[in-house]
């Protein structure tokens, strides 16, 4: 199944960041891009929905010096660009991979795509990761660590879920059930003709 792969690079990249644990460490990915294509943009996306992760952390922090803020905010708007535009390719490659599957004439569209599934599981796997680092924190109260672990067991079972259904679709995909298409994003606020205060700067 695609999302046991999935989530097992999504599993390797979080213990990967960990080791160093900080945002401004290296990227390496371990996948070539010209023999496990697949493989490369999932190892991708999920490094980039790690590190911002993080930076949405630090912003959080009420003592963070505004001018520090204002350049986290920056580092943010950007991996949010980088996120969208990754899950444009994996959609592009899936898009690829079905491109000789003749749709079915009662053939079906998703509400969303393969790859914004995909994002979802990224999200998903960096939940599991952090609630199990509560639920087993040993400076905890019981009382979090209990609440922690309740909380961990409902992400299980939602990651169980939510692979299903990606491995469901993706099937009714390559079966000619269900059809999809690849919307690219067309973001205004980072158009500096779309977004009226970069325009008005020009």
């Amino acid at each position: 199944m695609f999302t046991t792969k999935a989530n097992k690079i999504f599993q390797d990249v979080i213990a990967k960041y960990h080791i160093v644990n900080t945002v401004d460490q290296t990227f390496t990915n371990i996948y070539d891009k010209s023999t496990h294509l697949l493989e490369h943009l999932l190892y991708r996306k999920c490094w980039i929905d790690t590190v911002q992760w993080h930076y949405e952390d630090i912003i959080r922090d009420p003592q963070i010096d505004p001018v520090a803020a204002l350049t986290l905010k920056r580092k943010i708007d950007a991996s949010n660009q980088d996120r969208t535009d990754m899950v444009e390719y994996i959609d592009s490659y899936f898009l690829a991979q079905y491109k000789e599957v003749s749709s079915k004439s009662d053939a079906t569209i998703n509400t969303e795509s393969p790859a914004w599934g995909v994002d979802r599981l990224s999200i998903l796997a960096l939940k599991v990761y952090h609630m199990e680092e509560e639920a087993t924190r040993k400076d905890a109260t019981d009382d979090h660590r209990a609440a922690c672990q309740k909380k961990f067991d409902i992400l299980l079972e939602q990651r169980v879920d939510l692979s299903t259904a990606i491995d469901t679709l993706l099937e009714d995909i390559s079966k000619g059930d269900k059809y999809m298409k690849v919307y690219k994003q067309m973001k205004m606020y980072n158009d500096d003709e779309l977004n009226p205060v970069l325009r008005g700067q020009k």
